[in-house]
């Protein structure tokens, strides 16, 4: 079963995303913050990691940049799911390492789509 950290600071957003990501037979955690996230992976390095941008303590862009530094932080699969959406946010996740992007509200369909095409499922 593959792995997934669900990282944002709403408990919201972290439940619909988890209740998604548990139908598609991942395992999940989640993290708050992009800190409880690089505690998390040191733990343990997830396939996936599905980012929140705005957080508090350290948000998604810091988060991705430190994790893209780690011992085997080039292996997870990141998606941005953020409300973020002009074209400047866009290209500097995608500079910073991510593998793709969503924008909040997401759907079952969006995220088993965009995990389709980065080789997730």
């Amino acid at each position: 079963m593959k792995s997934c950290l669900i990282v944002d600071d709403s408990r919201v957003v972290r439940k619909v995303a988890r209740r998604i990501l548990e139908e598609l037979q991942f395992a999940i955690e989640e993290a708050g913050d992009g800190q409880i996230a690089m505690e998390a992976c040191k733990r343990h390095m997830p396939d996936a990691i599905l980012l929140d941008w705005n957080m508090p303590v350290m948000d998604g862009i810091e988060f991705l940049r430190e994790l893209r530094k780690m011992n085997g932080g080039g292996a997870p699969i990141v998606v941005f799911c953020t409300t973020e959406n002009d074209l400047g946010h866009i290209q500097e996740a995608v500079a910073s390492g991510a593998n793709e992007y969503i924008m909040k509200p997401f759907d079952t369909e969006i995220i088993q789509s965009k995990f389709q095409q980065v080789g997730l499922l």
